[in-house]
């Protein structure tokens, strides 16, 4: 008889994007003649940049020929794509990231459930609400939780997110060992200060913990005065690990292509006391587990750093920030209280009822698809999510139906 891991049996009824998709599947086959626009999932919709096909259609072409043919890659990724990387997002703004601290891996998402193989299931963990639901569904995985109750999972410290507070959580009120964060923030939009990051960065350093720092949506950024990392905080390098993405960057959801960040300074302790380099237990799960991302994948990808490439990922984001300002100001001009759509590609919006009864209301009146607030944690009751990853004119007529419905 072989037993499975029974912390799978604590985990929720239905992720809850899937859910969100049984939802819109079962309405779609009830109503075939409705034309459904999706506001929900942050998938885009956009084609890859100009200069990443090219690169791409080049780094196939070598595939073809003996001389340049490439089997296996290195697991951290070639040095071309991480020097890229390393220059441009780190080093231009200041923060001290050598090439050979990135890991190159298939996606942010991966990289956020499996970090957290390398630490102790019995380390007490913080995660805001609401949030990103892989930060808590990969722990329960992997037993660090009790029983869920009354919406909430046993031994996770959480940190509420609110109207209050912008949803940036305050401080832990106790010592914690690891700490996810995410600016700007899925769900809500919201940024932080390089202010009050730097409070979170000295917390970690004063208690020894660690902090998990995924920055997927950094690219939408376009107020100078906000972090785009948090290695722009002096003392971040010993006590963080950074998550990026290519996915909304330069719209690699169905490409793969992003990576971590883990400083060789950045350690943390054995059941003795004594520092251990997280630099190198990550290297040492990934050279064990990971096969390293296709060479023309990594090939497009540096493309985006190119002249041309850098033109075309922003414009391809002020697209998607113009879909995001125009659904804030609907939203807004229809009395919804809103926060980001701005520095941030989703839009949380107060709908003063139900989640999940606004998420269906939407559904079946306009046939616009959003992300219930509820979803993402306690803290989200009451709010949906609207995601900015559609076609404009999508979204114009997306937000003419809820006008016309909820404005009535």
């Amino acid at each position: 008889m072989i037993k499975i891991n029974e912390n799978y049996l604590k985990l929720q009824a239905s992720y809850l994007f899937a859910e969100i998709k049984n939802r819109t599947t079962a309405f779609q086959q009830a109503h075939p003649d409705r034309d459904i626009i999706k506001l929900g999932i942050g998938d885009v919709t956009r084609p890859l940049p100009a200069a990443c096909i090219e690169a791409f259609h080049r780094a196939v072409d070598e595939m073809a020929a003996d001389a340049t043919f490439r089997g296996y890659g290195p697991e951290q990724g070639y040095a071309f794509l991480r020097e890229k990387i390393a220059a441009q997002d780190y080093q231009a703004r200041g923060a001290d990231i050598a090439a050979d601290e990135i890991f190159i891996s298939d996606g942010a998402k991966c990289d956020n459930g499996n970090i957290q193989e390398i630490f102790s299931t019995d380390i007490t963990i913080a995660i805001p609400d609401p949030v990103y639901p892989v930060y808590v569904d990969t722990n329960v995985m992997a037993g660090r939780t009790g029983r869920f109750d009354q919406g909430r999972y046993e031994k996770i410290v959480y940190l509420d997110g609110t109207r209050e507070n912008g949803f940036i959580p305050d401080l832990p009120p106790e010592k914690v060992d690891l700490i996810y964060l995410c600016f700007p923030n899925n769900p809500t939009g919201a940024t932080i200060s390089k202010k009050k990051l730097k409070q979170w960065v000295d917390f970690a350093r004063q208690n020894k913990s660690l902090i998990l720092f995924d920055a997927a949506y950094e690219s939408f950024i376009r107020d100078d005065a906000l972090p785009r990392s948090i290695y722009e905080i002096e003392g971040a390098r010993e006590v963080a690990v950074e998550f990026r993405s290519f996915s909304k960057t330069a719209g690699f959801t169905g490409t793969r292509c992003a990576f971590t960040v883990v400083p060789k300074a950045c350690t943390a302790y054995s059941a003795d006391g004594e520092k251990q380099s997280l630099h190198a237990l990550w290297y040492r799960r990934q050279s064990t587990k990971f096969n390293g991302v296709s060479y023309p994948v990594q090939r497009a990808a540096e493309a985006a750093y190119s002249p041309q490439g850098k033109t075309q990922t922003n414009e391809f984001i002020d697209y998607y920030l113009k879909n995001a300002a125009l659904i804030r100001r609907e939203m807004s001009a229809l009395g919804f209280d809103c926060i980001g759509g701005e520095n941030s590609p989703y839009i949380w919006v107060d709908g003063r009822t139900d989640s999940w009864k606004f998420f269906d209301r939407l559904l079946e009146n306009t046939g616009v698809v959003c992300t219930p607030g509820a979803g993402f944690g306690r803290c989200g009751e009451g709010y949906i999510r609207i995601s900015a990853f559609n076609d404009f004119e999508n979204v114009q007529a997306a937000m003419t139906r809820i006008r016309e419905t909820l404005g009535s």
